[in-house]
């Protein structure tokens, strides 16, 4: 019953075959295999047009680099004040940046919204030299409370940096789950919406460990060959993250894998919707959820095994807040979870909850 994070499991039987073929023989490095050629392409039919595309090995080193090509070090970059680049990355974005400022922006379900954005702008300092320009918005997809910028959200965020000419980077970390809750095309909720610039997240999804930086005008990317090199993100053997990317795109198997994670998720949702002692403020859109518990309930779940995180409820209206003797937990499922666990844990929860209903 493991829901730490979908970074907990292995990969895919068809990465990890793909990575044992590429074990073989003798290959060119630095990115310039067969293997790697073939994933830029596969890239540019995916998202329907010339892209330019970087492999790195993790998804702070494709969010910081990424950032680093949007702002100067005196720029300002906006992003949700829980996401992943101002909140888990011990400050890498300011470290690639070269000292760049990110500045949160509250919302529900770590959802920018396009009032706040405009507030957010309207309010910052325009006073030169004394203040630092805005030049960069980041959004989170899918979000790191479990929820999905819709095709529309993302068209409507991205309009409102484009007038304030501000560059938009995408952390997609989740991306695969995202897509595959959407139902669009991966080329409808990037470019197609104003995204410049998206971290392609792999590792989540299914790898061992593969990010791709896709730059949508390849003209932006010109000074990545060399922002890569410096970082220490361009790997000698390159053939191994090639692999990975090409089985996890291959067949659509990254958005089979997505599903299979989203739908564990959804079972789970609906399980703990039924269970007294239990709710559920934000309904999960792909596959991660965070309910609140009774503490009985958590107690009764880790005794038993289960393995999952507290997490903060600062972005939820107070009220829906969790209250005395409940905390807010978050579970994340994978392309491996099971149905025997979602059901031993829902079971366990179903227990424990029993001389809950009778209060």
């Amino acid at each position: 019953m493991f829901f730490a994070s979908d970074n907990g499991l292995g990969a895919s039987d068809k990465v990890m075959q793909a990575i044992l073929a590429a074990n073989g023989g003798a290959r060119l490095g630095y990115g310039n295999d067969d293997a790697t050629k073939a994933v830029e392409r596969r890239l540019a039919d995916l998202f329907e047009r010339e892209v330019a595309v970087f492999m790195v090995a993790t998804g702070t080193a494709a969010n910081g680099l990424a950032l680093s090509t949007l702002t100067p070090p005196w720029g300002i970059v906006l992003c949700h004040d829980e996401s992943h680049v101002i909140e888990d990355e011990c400050c890498g974005p300011e470290f690639f940046t070269g000292g760049a400022k990110l500045v949160g922006i509250p919302g529900r379900g770590a959802k920018i919204t396009a009032k706040a954005l405009e507030a957010t702008i309207a309010g910052l300092g325009r006073r030169v030299p004394h203040n630092a320009p805005i030049h960069a918005l980041s959004i989170t997809q899918s979000t790191e409370l479990g929820q999905v910028y819709s095709v529309a959200e993302v068209t409507e965020l991205a309009g409102i940096a484009k007038r304030h000419g501000l560059g938009v980077h995408m952390d997609g970390a989740r991306f695969a789950n995202a897509v595959a809750a959407l139902g669009c095309t991966p080329a409808e909720i990037t470019w197609k919406a104003g995204v410049d610039v998206l971290s392609f997240g792999t590792t989540k999804g299914g790898t061992i460990a593969c990010e791709a930086l896709v730059y949508f005008d390849p003209a932006k990317a010109s000074e990545m060959v060399r922002r890569r090199m410096r970082a220490g993100h361009l790997l000698s053997k390159h053939r191994f993250l090639a692999a990975q990317m090409e089985a996890f795109l291959e067949g659509g198997h990254w958005l089979e894998l997505a599903r299979h994670a989203n739908g564990a998720a959804a079972r789970l949702a609906e399980g703990l919707a039924a269970i007294p002692g239990v709710r559920l403020p934000i309904t999960p859109e792909a596959n991660g959820l965070f309910p609140i518990f009774r503490q009985e309930i958590v107690d009764a779940l880790k005794a038993e095994g289960a393995v999952f995180y507290p997490w903060s409820d600062k972005g939820l209206p107070e009220a829906e807040r969790a209250g005395p003797g409940e905390c807010m937990m978050r579970l994340v499922t994978s392309f491996a979870t099971t149905g025997a666990d979602i059901e031993r844990f829902l079971s366990i929860a179903a227990k424990a909850a029993r001389p809950l209903a009778a209060e």
